[in-house]
């Protein structure tokens, strides 16, 4: 299972793939996400063109990921830059229409590998023609503006209504590789990864993002090694989900029949506060 890590450290992105982070994850989005997101918890980036340059230095080629911002008047511009800045992949954010993927594709053109961030209600319908333009290399499922816009209270819901496996089917139809949203430790969060681990395997996911808890928003190596052992907590993830690849359909269809159950639970609290 690939991991990634949003950062714009060199020190923190040196020491995480040394810890076994697959990918080192610059976000320069920040076109609409202040009006999405500005009431949340959730933590915005203010990552730069520059923090890419500066972080080519010392990440291997092909840890490197960017998230641009969505399709607008200066994406050309700001492609050819993170192009020309070294990024390996290239995510395009909070799109709604194959048109605007195809836009996407082409101002690449095959000068990165490209990836599909599914986050929207019009992304998700529009799925099967956007992952059948050519040039789309991989797609990451985003929960957080997604089970915004579909008003559910939990963002997990989206693996106990169908939507996730519905996506899913189609990307396996296609061969696309995928991931879904974050994760945090083994253990922790309302639903804890373990059973997340789980769902992953069973839908065919093969990615998911180290979410800010994982490493409670530290934001130097120091603070991560006073209350983590970063590298045992990023294999134990990895052990888990190999756990799981392992394991038989009946052990997988148990795990989600309890993950559903957990997760209609949560949701029924969240509604009730």
């Amino acid at each position: 299972m690939k991991l990634f890590f949003i950062t714009n450290s060199i020190p923190l992105a040196k020491f995480a793939t040394d810890a076994g982070v697959d990918r080192i994850f610059v976000d320069l989005e920040i076109i609409g996400k202040e009006d999405r997101q500005g009431h949340l918890s959730t933590v915005i980036s203010r990552h730069r063109i520059s923090d890419v340059i500066k972080l080519r230095s010392v990440v291997d080629i092909g840890q490197l990921l960017v998230r641009i911002n969505p399709i607008h008047k200066d994406s050309e511009n700001e492609i050819n830059q993170v192009v020309d800045a070294g990024a390996d992949v290239i995510m395009l954010p909070m799109f709604h229409t194959p048109e605007e993927v195809k836009t996407f594709i082409d101002l690449v053109a095959g000068r990165a590998e490209t990836s599909i961030l599914v986050e929207t209600v019009g992304a998700m319908k529009f799925l099967e023609e956007c992952i059948s333009i050519k040039g789309v290399d991989e797609v990451h499922i985003g929960l957080n503006d997604l089970h915004l816009e579909m008003n559910k209270k939990f963002m997990f819901e989206l693996f106990s209504d169908g939507h996730i496996d519905a996506m899913a089917k189609i990307l396996r139809k296609y061969h696309i590789p995928f991931g879904v949203g974050g994760i945090a430790r083994l253990g922790e969060g309302l639903l804890p990864a373990e059973r997340l681990l789980a769902e992953h395997v069973r839908v065919g996911s093969t990615a998911a993002i180290l979410s800010r808890t994982f490493h409670r928003q530290s934001t130097t190596v120091e603070d991560i090694k006073q209350h983590m052992d970063f590298a045992d907590e990023v294999k134990k993830l990895k052990d888990e989900y190999e756990f799981y690849l392992n394991s038989s359909d009946e052990v997988l269809n148990q795990q989600h029949h309890e993950t559903v159950n957990k997760i209609i639970q949560i949701s029924n609290s969240l509604v009730n506060r």
